[in-house]
């Protein structure tokens, strides 16, 4: 139920608050960059702490009155250290952008030369994009997966270090289904003398729970955001080893942000005590047999996934064969009300905005407590939509089994 505060002082905002609750419920969100917060967490995202001004780190503010708000930062770093077994942990950063750009500063002068996932290939914009920071501040050179197989291609990747001798590489993705081999990626920067640093943001989860490999053992630096498979507020963490801890936090403060979000820092610490719960292993494990599941679904419904499959909790759809782009696919399946964002495939001919690929993922209705046999039915009704051109019937008839089955599945029943 709408809160009556907010529904007095501003009835519109209220108002669209009900009708966002009612999409998120009647909704099948496959984006895998998208989750559903627990209640404990959306508490915390909305608490006192929203009025404390906290620069600095706890025990070393620039403000009086951060008692409390340094217990919860130390209550974050705490939890965090435990479930990833990290050296240092700095647990402001607002963003994963801006996370990664706190890395990048604590490591790197302008122009020196990156290594990254290329954008079309499964990258982030933050890997060296020239529109983004990245691309316009340091020398990005990228790597990609290969033709065949559609996996990272490590002999080009050691091939591009020797060459191009970049101080930084990066092993992470945003769109790539397969697991990252951690230690490949430090042979190679042990090779040309590069620091390590993973982004984790979309496998964090999976990592905690013993589900994908561990970057922490190879890396440098690790940056993930906590609102993905690790089911947080939005935001994100730089974790690092040791010898870069100081240089970290003078990254985030005072040299990219400001006064932290405690509030949000609060809320980081709640999901990170749930993180380390029993159940959130096994909450991971299922997010990877769902995700697995769908992929067979719409390869069983004659749709090409990229690699062939997945070993997470994402899959990439190429629909270069079907007559349709990713951005028609994912707006007549969120008509038929199954959320997914179209997506780059490796060696993509349409641009990022049109795409060739969707990008359907597990954590959201693994959250809901959906299974292996609802993932089956959803990669059938995904592939009726989408095999049905602009046929208003079947969307319809589609829409109503998604509502069905999201009643049996509800969200915040009782917000």
């Amino acid at each position: 139920m709408m809160n009556e505060a907010l529904a007095q002082t501003d009835p519109e905002m209220a108002d669209v608050l009900t009708r966002e609750l009612d999409r998120q419920q009647n909704t099948l969100v496959l984006i895998p960059s998208e989750n559903y917060a627990s209640k404990a967490v959306l508490l915390a995202s909305g608490c006192i702490m929203t009025n404390k001004y906290a620069e600095g780190s706890p025990g070393k503010r620039y403000y009086n009155g951060c008692e409390l708000v340094d217990r919860a930062e130390s209550l974050a770093i705490e939890r965090a250290t435990e479930l990833f077994g990290c050296d240092h942990v700095n647990v402001q950063p607002l963003t994963g952008a801006v996370a990664n750009m706190a890395a990048y500063d604590a490591l790197l002068e302008d122009g020196d030369t990156i290594l990254a996932m290329e954008l079309n290939h499964g990258g982030h914009l933050t890997h060296g994009h020239p529109l983004n920071f990245s691309g316009r501040w340091y020398n990005c050179i990228s790597y990609g997966v290969t033709r065949d197989a559609e996996v990272i291609d490590y002999d080009q990747l050691r091939s591009l270090a020797r060459e191009h001798q970049p101080k930084l590489i990066v092993a992470g993705a945003s769109a790539y289904p397969r697991i990252m081999e951690f230690e490949r990626f430090r042979e190679v920067a042990d090779e040309v003398g590069a620091y390590l640093m993973a982004d984790i943001a979309h496998v964090a989860g999976l990592i905690v729970a013993d589900e994908h490999p561990d970057p922490i053992p190879h890396c440098d630096v690790v940056t993930t955001t906590t609102h993905k498979t690790l089911r947080g507020p939005r935001a994100a963490i730089i974790m690092c080893r040791q010898e870069h801890a100081q240089a970290i936090d003078r990254a985030v403060f005072p040299g990219i942000q400001s006064g932290p979000q405690m509030h949000v820092v609060a809320a980081k610490a709640v999901a990170f005590k749930e993180a380390l719960s029993p159940d959130f292993k096994e909450y991971q494990h299922q997010i990877v047999l769902n995700a697995k599941a769908i992929a067979q679904s719409l390869m069983d419904q004659g749709f090409r996934l990229v690699s062939g499959g997945t070993d997470n909790h994402l899959m990439l759809v190429d629909l270069s064969d079907k007559g349709i782009t990713g951005r028609d696919a994912a707006d007549r399946l969120e008509q038929a009300g199954i959320c997914v964002n179209k997506n780059l495939v490796p060696f993509d001919t349409q641009s990022p905005v049109v795409t060739s690929g969707i990008r359907p993922g597990s954590p959201a209705v693994t959250t809901r407590g959906m299974k292996e046999p609802e993932m089956t039915l959803i990669g059938e009704l995904m592939a009726r939509v989408l095999d049905a051109g602009d046929d208003a019937f079947v969307i319809a008839e589609v829409r109503e089994k998604v509502r069905e089955l999201c009643e049996r599945f509800p969200i915040y029943t009782d917000l």
